[in-house]
């Protein structure tokens, strides 16, 4: 049986499983509130049994929503959305920080009978509305195994500075904030994942205090949910390149907490700002596996070696 794709132009892009459970819905019409910095978004995400395992506008951080692409601090705008951290101020609503990206058209669309995979043009404009980035943003879900009870989500971002001065890309930890470099593709969970449980490599049941800031090719949440008697895990992985400096100008770090609210970022610029002068580009992919159960480490790391990057 295949996966069915469907597109509501000018709306969103979903993918239903074999099963008929939609586990996958790209958003790229403009939100509504620009304070919540208007952008593309997936949600929701569900595992191939039909539980959520992404939040969208909670009411600590409405913009939060689902897994977004994002930059906290950039030349002294806010891309997440909401309050701006001001070092000596804390948080602030600074709604003339915030910009917004785009969504320019889809140059590549292919839906075939085990994959959907598609290639965004997005435009990152500042508050006052100059152009600032170009972006080439890759989306592939595929691998959906109804065997074992995981899909895959691959997320890529190309990003060419289009502006005559350099993109500083920072977080509050580099303003100022200790412990809070948060910044790049982010995901907010839902409620049910609220004090999961967070795994990586190599190591015991390590917590996600110890594990903020960290690094490592992968880091995984489980978590049991409310009403269906049952748990989810969310795989979140590096690909090999962002690791090793072949296609990434920034090291990488996890942003992760567990309470009081679930969230992981593949953190960009944790520790360090780091520049893109005018021209220039950078890369990343990343990898994003939904599964049902509550998986291990050991099974979680056979399953990423089976998926050939």
């Amino acid at each position: 049986m295949s996966i069915r794709v469907s597109h509501l132009h000018g709306a969103h892009v979903a993918v239903d499983a074999p099963n008929g459970t939609e586990i996958f819905r790209y958003v790229y019409r403009p939100d509504p509130d620009p304070f919540e910095s208007r952008k593309p978004y997936a949600h929701p995400l569900r595992t191939l049994a039909g539980r959520t395992v992404t939040g969208y506008r909670p009411s600590d951080h409405r913009w939060h929503k689902g897994l977004q692409m994002t930059a906290s601090h950039l030349s002294g705008q806010n891309f997440w959305g909401g309050n701006s951290y001001v070092h000596g101020r804390g948080y602030l609503a600074l709604p003339d920080r915030v910009g917004s990206m785009r969504h320019d058209g889809f140059t590549a669309f292919t839906a075939e009978d085990e994959r959907l995979a598609l290639t965004e043009e997005l435009t990152w404009i500042e508050n006052g509305g100059r152009e600032w980035a170009h972006e080439v943003r890759g989306i592939d879900v595929h691998s959906v195994d109804e065997t074992i009870g995981a899909w895959a989500l691959d997320w890529s971002i190309r990003l060419t500075n289009t502006r005559t001065e350099p993109l500083a890309f920072g977080s509050p930890t580099t303003a100022g904030r200790e412990m809070a470099g948060y910044t790049g593709l982010h995901w907010r969970g839902p409620r049910d994942f609220t004090g999961g449980r967070v795994l990586a490599p190599g190591a015991e049941d390590t917590g996600a205090e110890k594990l903020m800031g960290s690094q490592g090719p992968w880091l995984a949440v489980t978590a049991e949910h409310d009403e269906t008697d049952g748990h989810s895990t969310l795989v979140f992985a590096h690909a090999p390149e962002n690791l090793h400096g072949t296609s990434a100008i920034n090291e990488s770090h996890w942003f992760v907490r567990a309470e009081p609210v679930p969230t992981v970022a593949f953190s960009w610029a944790f520790f360090q700002e780091f520049t893109l002068e005018p021209g220039e580009s950078f890369g990343y992919r990343y990898r994003v596996v939904v599964a049902d159960g509550a998986w291990g480490r050991d099974r979680i790391a056979a399953h990423l070696e089976a998926l050939p990057w």
